[in-house]
């Protein structure tokens, strides 16, 4: 288990305000739709590849491929709004499958019924689960539904940490460490009306309900969550909820690999996946963009040309320090 002291925050607090009118830090009513929109062809899912002074070499960043991330953004993105129950989201649900089977990952899937406001939708979590040698587990996750929203395919909420965790578990899966890593695919994240702890996070409460039921869950060591970590103008701020000592670590490992002017010591609050395992005690925290002042949260501009394939190197770069780190604990 993680031990370190809390951190005295010197810089600024940053609350999630969100604008009259809008509940919760991550969906609305107002920005949801009463009806799953057509899956469409992005008009930038052309979009020229990421250069490469874009996205550094994978020497550079512990072996994380940012340009290989940046391609499965925008092969989400080509499937158009993927909200959980859609045919898009189906699709999205084969394409990740076949790329983790691919890397010879051991692939779980519990498919689900929930009950939301617009209806009993099916949803469908994937969980990569990479053994060790000891008994423990490091949790790695991401949702990768789209908010239920016209024309909104979500290129960095979620396509980007949902690449992110793939090119993790290409590097991952052959590994063996000292502990387990699973790595889950969340469905249902988003609200499909109006934010409420029982309209969102369906996956992520389906899965951490599932893992206390076997007695699994109290094998989670740590769990690191990534959410909206594309942006070409990224910053990540440390969420006020999750476990400080967590949150220190990875801070700290991103110190160290030389990336503090995105990775910053003033706070942010978000309600998230990580909720549902920490209201069971496991620790855990929430790697988040500052979603709140990028410009295109929740809006239709949220689309590959947001995306930059350095972000998505840098933010693979510390989750796979961060998972080096807590394999040495």
């Amino acid at each position: 288990m993680i031990s370190s002291t809390k951190k005295l925050l010197r810089t600024a607090t940053v609350l999630c305000i969100l604008p009259a009118g809008l509940t919760g830090c991550k969906a609305s009513g107002n920005e949801s739709s009463r009806e799953a929109s057509q899956p469409f062809m992005s008009a930038v899912a052309s979009a020229p590849p990421q250069t490469a002074d874009e996205a550094p070499p994978p020497e550079k960043t512990g072996g994380f491929d940012g340009i290989r991330a940046f391609a499965h953004v925008a092969k989400q993105v080509s499937f158009g709004p993927r909200p959980s129950g859609s045919p898009a989201i189906a699709h999205l649900q084969d394409y990740l499958q076949s790329e983790l089977k691919s890397y010879g990952c051991n692939v779980e899937t519990d498919a689900f019924g929930a009950d939301t406001p617009v209806g009993r939708l099916s949803m469908k979590n994937i969980l990569v689960k990479i053994p060790g040698e000891k008994p423990g587990v490091i949790l790695l996750g991401t949702h990768y539904d789209t908010l239920l929203k016209d024309n909104f395919v979500g290129a960095d909420d979620a396509g980007s940490s949902t690449a992110v965790m793939l090119e993790l578990a290409r590097l991952l899966c052959p590994q063996h460490g000292k502990y387990a890593v699973w790595i889950a695919f969340f469905d249902g994240e988003e609200a499909m009306k109006s934010w409420s702890a029982t309209d969102s996070r369906y996956g992520s409460r389906q899965m951490a309900a599932r893992l206390s039921s076997s007695g699994d869950i109290n094998k989670i060591k740590a769990f690191l969550l990534a959410d909206i970590v594309g942006g070409r103008t990224a910053q990540f701020l440390r969420e006020s909820s999750s476990n400080p000592a967590l949150i220190d670590l990875v801070w700290n490992t991103a110190a160290k690999l030389g990336y503090s002017a995105i990775f910053l010591n003033d706070l942010t609050s978000a309600q998230d996946d990580h909720d549902s395992f920490m209201r069971r005690g496991v620790p855990a925290v929430d790697v988040i963009g500052d979603f709140v002042h990028n410009g295109y949260w929740h809006t239709p501009q949220d689309a590959l040309d947001k995306i930059s394939g350095r972000t998505l190197a840098t933010v693979g770069h510390v989750f796979l320090e961060s998972v080096k780190e807590l394999q040495s604990k």
